[in-house]
C-alpha cells in the first residue's frame, strides 16, 4: 500500500481530494486540516508522500516542508505542494526548499492517483 498523506485547510477540496484518492486500491490515504496535525499525523504513520497545500492558517505549507526537512524521520519523504497560485519565483522558491514537485488548484480528481504516482516515480 502507498501512504498519502494529504492536508489541506480548505475542507471541500480536502474532501475530493481524498475521495478521488481512496478509490484507487494501491493508496492508503489520511487527510489532515493543518500544517501541525499533517506534522504529527506523518511522524506517526510515516506516508511514502505528502500533499500539502501552501496557504493555510497557522502553520503554512512552506513551514510544514521546512520542518519536516529537518525531522530524520521525515526529511527523506517527498512533499508536493499544491496551490491555487503558481508563479515561477514561487516554484523555483518551493523546489530550492526541497518540494518534490507543484499540483496546481483546481486539479482534477479524476486523475489525481495518477498525477501522486508520478510523483513517487
Amino acid at each position: 500500500m502507498i501512504r498519502v498523506l494529504y492536508v489541506d485547510d480548505e475542507p471541500d477540496i480536502r474532501e475530493v481530494a481524498c475521495m478521488a484518492l481512496e478509490i484507487d486500491p494501491d493508496f492508503d490515504v489520511r487527510c489532515c486540516a493543518s500544517g501541525r496535525d499533517g506534522l504529527e499525523t506523518a511522524r506517526e504513520w510515516l506516508p511514502h508522500i505528502v500533499l500539502l497545500d501552501v496557504m493555510m492558517p497557522g502553520l503554512d505549507g512552506p513551514s510544514t516542508l521546512r520542518l519536516m526537512k529537518t525531522d530524520p524521520c521525515l526529511g527523506h519523504i517527498p512533499v508536493v505542494f499544491i496551490t491555487a497560485r503558481v508563479h515561477a519565483s514561487e516554484t523555483a522558491d518551493f523546489m530550492r526548499r526541497g518540494a518534490a514537485g507543484i499540483l496546481k488548484k483546481p486539479f482534477d480528481p479524476m486523475t489525481l492517483a495518477t498525477t501522486v504516482r508520478s510523483f513517487l516515480e
